[in-house]
């Protein structure tokens, strides 16, 4: 649903991104979004107050070289919060979920005031599933009397991925008092709704999100998922190809396809997967 954003790694995370968030919407979902994967993911990207953010990484083999880059200069200097973050990114970006997360709780553990520091120790504990010591996490990363539009909407994607859907749509809805329709603010709050089953409303969201100038590939892709769970599949086949080269219009229908079909799968099992909206935060 994308705790975010966004950089998208990986061809092969790009595909678990939109699979997790169609997963999540087709029986229960939750934002992640977006979602706490991948791009600030997820909330723009993530950055110490101390320096401008890096270009993100655009395949794998930067990514690799990111995590060299980053890791060298965060061994030589484990205080460097920069680094730590930095560092912490790319091992996310490569599946490190666990040792990101440890290099950030040490840096969290020197800096315990950084508040950019605490956001991104919120984000890798959201997306290795510790969603408790997440909130915690977020809860340090701004203030109520200054608050933090892109904070409250990874605290957002948390909350429902706990199942608490009305406190994770207040989160949205404080956000976008911030940053009116902000894209990524408005698909989390849609696959919130999606989790409620209330998809007319979600598609309506869903609408309004990808009306705005700066929305991403990911907010259509979950008006397409939502539009097909109410049977209007060759509407989201459509909305899922638009404006993309044949390649990958090809691989999103695909995408769309498998995940409807295995709707009926997982309903008979009982199963409720979760997954955090691609735009929750990174």
């Amino acid at each position: 649903m994308p705790l975010c954003r966004p950089p998208r790694p990986l061809r092969a995370r790009t595909a678990r991104l939109m699979a997790s968030a169609a997963l999540a919407a087709a029986v229960a979902l939750t934002a992640a979004g977006c979602s706490l994967t991948g791009k600030d993911d997820v909330t723009g990207s993530i950055a110490s107050s101390s320096s401008p953010p890096p270009p993100p990484p655009r395949n794998e083999g930067e990514w690799r070289r990111s995590l060299d880059v980053w890791g060298e200069r965060y061994k030589s200097n484990p205080g460097d919060v920069d680094a730590a973050i930095n560092y912490a990114r790319a091992l996310r970006a490569t599946d490190q979920r666990a040792q990101a997360v440890a290099v950030l709780e040490q840096a969290s553990i020197r800096s315990p005031n950084n508040m950019t520091l605490s956001g991104a120790y919120g984000r890798a504990l959201a997306d290795a599933g510790q969603y408790a010591q997440a909130l915690d996490a977020f809860g340090k990363a701004h203030t109520p009397d200054n608050p933090d539009w892109r904070i409250l909407n990874a605290q957002g994607a948390v909350l429902d991925q706990m199942g608490r859907h009305a406190d994770a749509q207040k989160h949205y809805t404080a956000a976008l008092k911030i940053v009116p329709e902000e894209p990524s603010v408005l698909s989390n709050l849609a696959l919130s709704y999606v989790l409620m089953k209330d998809l007319k409303r979600a598609e309506e969201t869903l609408r309004r999100a990808v009306a705005q100038p700066n929305a991403g590939s990911k907010v259509r892709q979950n008006l397409a998922l939502v539009v097909g769970l109410q049977g209007r599949f060759a509407e989201a086949e459509k909305i899922a190809s638009a404006d993309l080269p044949p390649d990958e219009a090809a691989t999103n229908v695909g995408y769309l396809r498998q995940m409807l079909a295995q709707q009926g799968d997982w309903k008979k099992k009982g199963v409720k997967p979760y997954a955090l909206t691609p735009d929750a935060g990174s």
